[in-house]
């Protein structure tokens, strides 16, 4: 569980991890052939890579709007093993305390997509009920994804779990969007339907500074380049599309593009290479 930050305009933005996890690298890669991913990101015998659990928390003294929830911990030990989950009993928790902050001052919190490891932690069990993790916070996510995880299709109904995000309706503490849109003042969403319908990724931007929370769009610094995309996206085509239009922005105008899932890297800023984008700067690395 760890943390850094970044100042962007009147945001404190907090990078926080909660914990690790694994799958398939053939999936997280596509058509790519194993012998050039592999190279960066090494499977084990199951053919599973290690990903990181990363997370957003945006805060301006009044608003603290956090960017996915990771994992939870509503899991089976066989499911535990099966992704090869790594992370603490309390681990969203314990990420937020060391940042200075408990489950309660959340006040907004923006779901990328409601697969799994993204809206796992979005509630959380107290004694026989499933409830909201996050008591007070209005959460975010958008029509199409919101129509697609109640009624998915074979391709994809492993990766939504109802208990995720269920009870958010329920709790009436979800807000469903009809397209992009402003949060806050600086925070805004941008909508993409190539890895999934109605896919969220955070724009923050403030004094002259821009940043972007990728989500699985580009879950990784491997996926910066473009034909690097993933087995699980609907529509790979748009993927690429989507891909293409925001690294350009951001190479052209110096964007922070930050990971969820990236094992050693949290951030990066990109310019334009001979093929693809090459990383410019990266950020830390946690």
């Amino acid at each position: 569980m760890t943390y850094n930050t970044i100042r962007i305009g009147s945001w404190t933005v907090y990078l926080l991890k909660s914990g690790k996890f694994g799958l398939d690298g053939g999936a997280m890669f596509g058509s790519v052939p194993k012998a050039l991913w592999e190279r960066t990101n090494p499977a084990d015998e199951a053919n599973r890579i290690e990903l990181a659990l990363r997370h957003l928390l945006i805060d301006d003294g009044e608003r603290r709007i956090l960017v996915d929830t990771g994992l939870g911990h509503l899991w089976t030990e066989k499911q535990v093993r099966m992704f090869r989950m790594e992370q603490p009993e309390h681990a969203l928790d314990g990420a937020l305390k060391e940042a200075g902050f408990s489950r309660e001052q959340v006040t907004d919190v923006i779901l990328t997509h409601l697969h799994f490891d993204h809206a796992g932690g979005a509630t959380m069990a107290d004694g026989g009920e499933i409830v909201t993790a996050f008591p007070k916070a209005t959460y975010y996510t958008q029509r199409a994804q919101w129509e697609l995880a109640n009624h998915p299709s074979p391709k994809d109904r492993a990766s939504f779990v109802a208990e995720n995000f269920v009870p958010l309706k329920r709790y009436g503490q979800l807000e469903i969007l009809e397209a992009g849109e402003e949060i806050a003042p600086g925070v805004e969403i941008l909508v993409g339907n190539g890895h999934t319908d109605g896919h969220q990724m955070v724009k923050i931007s403030g004094s002259g500074e821009t940043m972007v929370f990728l989500g699985d769009t580009v879950p990784t610094t491997t996926h910066l380049r473009l034909p690097f995309i993933m087995g699980y996206d609907l529509r790979p085509l748009e993927t690429l599309e989507e891909k293409k239009r925001l690294l350009g922005q951001a190479a052209e105008e110096g964007w922070w593009l930050f990971f969820d899932h990236d094992p050693r890297v949290p951030g990066v800023k990109v310019k334009p290479g001979e093929k693809d984008v090459e990383i410019s700067e990266r950020y830390g690395g946690n």
